[in-house]
């Protein structure tokens, strides 16, 4: 069965209590208030001052009102439409309503045909967005390649075409340059049939952050505000590690992840009010041992978990990670930490989860294949989202009766007729006697990914 595209309802998974959330929002709430965010922009914050807050020239802190933080929080939309030029790809981002797809962005693939890392190009790209149009369970594509061959002038424009020109799912991506901003939006624009057109209908949506910890800076800021004047939704997220850039308690994290992606949202409503924004998170923890990034951690799902919980508090659609891997190829490290954070983040309810699809290597190298077999994945979280429905029908009272003890029900007409709307097919996955494996060449997964992903590239 194919579960693409359906919205299904998550929040079966909560890792806070009611009570927890409200501790971590008066914490939040308390950071931005009395210790500030630092912000190397001057416009920003001159912005931040009319609105009234708190501004120190001799350190640029801000700190945040919460009359402001609140009004901010009330003027951003509840619910967001980010559109597909298929209008089926269509995705609505309220409640629990939950969407899976690719994230970005790296500099590196691992090459389908030579095995080996190598710098990402523009064909990557390009075949990256065609590859996520055949795939089903794959909603969004979000633009994961860097081009290490195109200039920064010019790379803003070039990503987000390979991405329109390639998919008629919604595209999603980081931005570079303020320029590149204008650019990407003009394309968007005449894909669209005009501004207005763009805005009920926006095929595309950017992605600029703030810094951990509580760091706004010049360039980001600059961005942010660019998109927010254009009426773009937009998703300011912040990325601290819990150990690093977060304090090491997950809980600690939570409240300056939350506080941090609060700010770039108050700063989005002050630019253009109604902006809509998406309550984003990257937060993730660092190795204690060696002290790099993890994205493949249990801790990664708890995080983001929890934060979809805390956007719900808000009532803020929320954009959350997923389905990443530490190790640095397809192999079964890679599945099962995979599968644990983007079953979590899923079943939390999470709206818009990125990075589910392709990523290896502490989320520096690409994979084809991974993002094949991540589409896999990404269909069994979304078969559990489903659950069990329980109707007549569902319950086949009068088909037990019928077949009664002893029987089957292998030739009823009601297992005919439902099958296919109670089991996932999976596609890479083999369930194949092991004679019969055996027989057709011991093929592992990664083959069977591998000859899908070679298959698509010549056709």
């Amino acid at each position: 069965m194919n579960y693409a595209l359906r919205g299904l309802e998550g929040g079966q998974y909560k890792p806070l209590c009611e009570g927890d959330i409200k501790v971590i929002h008066e914490l939040s709430a308390r950071l931005l208030e009395e210790t500030g965010i630092r912000v190397t922009n001057k416009e920003v914050l001159q912005k931040f001052k009319e609105a009234g807050a708190e501004v120190d020239c001799n350190t640029s802190q801000i700190r945040i009102p919460r009359s402001l933080l609140e009004d901010a929080i009330a003027s951003a939309p509840s619910q967001i439409l980010l559109s597909g030029r298929d209008e089926n790809n269509d995705l609505l981002l309220k409640n629990n309503r939950t969407y899976m797809g690719t994230g970005g962005t790296v500099l590196y693939v691992l090459d389908p045909y030579t095995g080996e890392r190598r710098r990402a190009t523009l064909k990557d790209l390009q075949n990256a967005a065609r590859l996520a149009e055949s795939l089903d369970n794959l909603h969004f594509f979000m633009l994961p390649l860097y081009p290490l061959e195109l200039d920064i002038s010019n790379v803003d424009v070039n990503r987000f075409q390979c991405g329109l020109m390639n998919t008629s799912k919604h595209v999603m991506g980081g931005v570079y340059t303020v320029e590149g901003i204008r650019e990407v939006i003009k394309m968007a624009e005449e894909m669209a049939g005009g501004a207005e057109q763009l805005r009920k209908r926006p095929l595309v949506s950017m992605v600029t952050c703030v810094m951990s910890p509580l760091l706004m800076d010049d360039v980001y800021a600059s961005l942010l505000m660019e998109v927010a004047y254009q009426g773009i939704p937009l998703v300011c997220p912040a990325e601290p590690m819990a150990g690093a850039t977060g304090p090491v308690t997950l809980a600690g994290t939570l409240a300056i992840s939350n506080a941090e992606t609060l700010s770039g949202l108050v700063l989005a409503q002050i630019v253009n009010r109604g902006t809509p924004t998406i309550y984003g998170t990257v937060a993730s923890t660092m190795d204690m041992k060696n002290g790099s990034y993890l994205s493949g951690a249990v801790e990664m799902g708890l995080l983001n978990a929890a934060s979809v919980q805390l956007a719900r508090f808000y009532d803020l659609p929320i954009y959350a990670t997923a389905g990443m891997s530490d190790s640095k190829m397809p192999d079964v490290q890679a599945g099962y930490e995979k599968a644990t954070s983007a079953m979590m983040v899923a079943l939390a309810g999470a709206n818009f989860i990125h990075d589910a699809a392709g990523f290896l290597d502490f989320c520096s190298t690409f994979s084809f294949e991974q993002m094949v077999i991540d589409d896999e994945i990404i269909g069994l979280c979304m078969r559990a989202l489903k659950g069990i429905e329980v109707n007549e029908n569902t319950l086949a009272e009068e088909v037990i009766k019928r077949v009664g003890p002893g029987g089957n029900f292998l030739t009823s007409k009601h297992t005919l007729d439902n099958y296919r709307n109670e089991m996932f097919f999976p596609t890479i996955g083999d369930r194949r006697s092991r004679r019969s494996w055996e027989k057709n060449g011991k093929l592992d997964a990664l083959y069977r990914a591998r000859d899908k992903v070679h298959h698509l590239f010549s056709n």
